[in-house]
């Protein structure tokens, strides 16, 4: 983890400018990130002040590492990051899509739940419901 010479808590809130200086990585490239890596959600204060958890700073470095010394693309690195299976980095859970993946895994489990199976056309219906609730969520 990234030395911090402040005399914080090991697991103080640190600003983007400590952040930055811990790291050695500009401040701009940081909030390039933020919009690059859903995974990258510092919390924001009022005045819109970033402040970054222990977790955020780990996440930081190995985006830095990922990308600066392992040559990924950002798309490749935020790739390698969700299959890697960084739950702790995860936060979509409050991105408005994920109610459509909740809803995915749920007609999955209700398949192999009890060993009973659903018919076909209940499974058809329930996809074409998911389906229509996606196009109306892209077209509004």
């Amino acid at each position: 983890m990234a030395d911090f010479d402040d005399g914080k808590d090991d697991g103080a809130l640190r600003t983007i400018g400590e952040v930055s200086e811990a790291l050695g990585i500009k401040t701009h490239v940081l909030r390039y990130w933020e919009q690059q890596f859903s995974l990258l959600k510092p919390l924001k204060r009022s005045g819109g002040r970033r402040y970054y958890r222990p977790s955020d700073v780990e996440l930081v470095e190995t985006i830095n590492r990922l990308v600066n010394e392992e040559g990924y693309t950002l798309k490749g690195a935020e790739s390698v990051l969700r299959s890697s299976g960084k739950s702790e980095f995860d936060r979509r859970e409050d991105d408005r899509r994920a109610s459509d993946r909740r809803s995915a895994v749920e007609l999955r489990r209700a398949s192999d739940d009890d060993g009973s199976k659903r018919s076909k056309a209940e499974m058809v219906a329930q996809l074409k419901g998911i389906r229509d609730r996606l196009d109306s969520a892209l077209n509004s």
